[in-house]
């Protein structure tokens, strides 16, 4: 895939989210070492490292691993805007970086709302610590800075400015190339010509790919840019995702509306209300960087928080483990403290904070999954790029070899087009029900006009067992396990009352679901990968 690029003079880049490598969980040492081995094998020339919680115990390691695979360190300075992300703490953490043998630093401005002047000193301050530094700014355009952002970095001393093309440029993605383009030419700076043939065969490429299938998953409001995102700040690169998480959440929450006689929430009104709720509890959970994965986390530990309170239920009810370890320091040291109320509930639970190197707490485990491709007679690929894509994504690379993942995915776009081409008002009906029939569960799904008659053959028997019903409390995909070396709970296990028992895999993260009575599991209602509803019952226990 590198090869037409190093032959057009273009080095590739790569992100890699230091503990995180690829994924929204921590790596162990071994798997983040392989990482850069698969990658530059693969032709892979320049890592951009970032860690959203700037803590240089997690990015200085991935700086040796780049360096010794023989690639380009470029160190991330995650971009924020809070009273502790001064100017001077980011020139500081750009030193540190530096002097771990940073080859260039990158202002990773991944939510747009860092402010022109700042980051303009911030450049200024890097320059004149190591004047041949090479400095890359990458920004997002919704919040309405960066090109005013742009010019002000590139006025103090900036190399390379990360942009886009039309028809992906613009809200929650770059600013435009050829805008960019022709106001850095106005201000004086030498900048290489556009090929605009090129770059319109690029466009129709890529509008190719949109008409096909990327466009079926890019929300309209994500063309537009929004000041409304200054607030909250999240990132651009997961506005896409929030606003589906958003739309499938809203349609549970007036589900449950409508069945307690109150006022259903229109898209708008939910949205203020996350991102009011975002701009409640960045601070409290000590002011992570707004990126992945911690921009997921806070986003939806806000969104669960919205929606629990709509119920009438108290904020930080929900709160899932992935999300405790950021807020315990399991993943690195967060730039602010942690609010009293959550080191209260931390304390009521057993939980401990934790202050030691981040790595320590993620033990090599390559051998694991090396033996589970084995006894499932996988190749461990060349290079053990296999072995790689299957440590670094367990789950999603048992569904691509079981060929669920491709199906999955080709029904759900079906199911785009059909609604995208619906008469108009049928798109909003349901498309699914489940319904009783002598203390039998059935899942039916429900289509109209000339698909009505396959429809009517397609239901299921829902199968509850007998005993007491463990219902999921919100939409996503059910999984036994979260990891390679979890050992699923299967029917005929005792389970006490706390114990987990499965996972509900939302908005990007693992919700521990703990059975609420002890006893023996009857059933299990799903297959891992399989789409939940809340209220579903995922298994029952006598």
């Amino acid at each position: 895939m590198d090869k037409p690029f190093h032959e057009a003079g273009i080095l590739t880049h790569m992100l890699d989210r230091a503990l995180n490598g690829l994924r929204m969980s921590p790596c162990p040492k071994d798997l983040r070492k392989l990482f850069y081995k698969v990658k530059h094998v693969q032709g892979t020339d320049i890592t951009r490292i970032f860690c959203g919680l700037n803590d240089p115990r997690n990015v200085i390691p991935s700086i040796q691993y780049a360096k010794e695979a023989g690639m380009i360190a470029q160190a991330a300075l995650c971009i924020t805007f809070s009273p502790i992300h001064t100017v001077e703490y980011y020139v500081n953490l750009a030193k540190k970086f530096i002097d771990a043998g940073a080859d260039e630093i990158c202002l990773k401005d991944m939510a747009g709302i860092g402010r022109p002047e700042s980051l303009g000193q911030i450049v200024a301050g890097i320059k004149a610590y190591k004047k041949d530094i090479i400095i890359q700014y990458h920004s997002h355009a919704g919040p309405g800075f960066n090109m005013a952002s742009i010019l002000e970095v590139c006025k103090n001393g900036c190399d390379y400015v990360d942009t886009g093309m039309s028809p992906l440029s613009w809200g929650t993605g770059h600013a435009d190339i050829i805008a960019v383009q022709e106001m850095l030419k106005d201000a004086g700076f030498k900048v290489k010509d556009i090929n605009m043939a090129a770059y319109m065969e690029v466009r129709t490429m890529v509008q190719e790919m949109m008409d096909d299938f990327l466009g079926y998953y890019i929300p309209s409001l994500n063309h537009l840019n929004n000041s409304l995102l200054v607030k909250p700040g999240l990132p651009g690169g997961m506005m896409g995702s929030l606003m589906t998480d958003l739309e499938d959440n809203l349609k549970s929450l007036n589900k449950w509306k409508v069945k307690n006689n109150q006022p259903e929430l229109t898209t708008d009104e939910l949205l203020i209300k996350l991102f009011d709720e975002v701009a409640y509890v960045w601070p409290k959970v000590g002011y992570p960087c707004l990126v992945t994965p911690f921009s997921q986390y806070v986003k939806n530990l806000a969104l669960m928080n919205v929606i629990q309170m709509e119920k009438g239920k108290a904020r930080w009810s929900m709160i899932a483990d992935t999300i405790w370890d950021m807020i315990l320091g399991k993943a690195g040291q967060l730039p602010g403290p942690v609010a009293p109320e959550l080191i209260e509930m931390a304390k009521a639970e057993g939980r401990e904070f934790m202050s030691n190197d981040p790595q320590e707490n993620y033990p090599d485990d390559l051998d694991t999954y090396r033996q589970k491709m084995q006894e499932n007679g996988w190749e461990l690929g060349q290079d053990d790029e296999e072995l790689f894509e299957y440590a670094m994504h367990p789950s999603q690379y048992e569904a691509y070899k079981s060929g669920k993942a491709k199906a999955d995915f080709e029904e759900d776009l079906a199911k785009r087009k059909a609604a995208k081409n619906a008469p108009k008002g049928e798109a909003d009906l349901p498309k699914t029900i489940t319904v009783t029939v002598n203390g039998q569960n059935y899942k039916v799904d429900i289509a109209y006009g000339a698909q009505a008659p396959a429809a009517a053959a397609a239901a299921a028997p829902v199968a509850p067992g007998e005993g007491h019903e463990l219902l999921s409390p919100l939409e996503g995909k059910f999984f036994l396990v979260k990891g390679a070396s979890d050992v699923p709970v299967k029917v005929g296990d005792q389970v006490n009352e706390g114990d987990v028992v499965c996972y509900v895999e939302a908005m990007k993260t693992y919700n521990a679901i703990k059975a609420d009575k002890s006893g023996t599991i009857t059933s299990i209602a799903f297959s891992a990968g399989d789409s939940v509803s809340e209220d579903d019952v995922l298994m029952t226990i006598a």
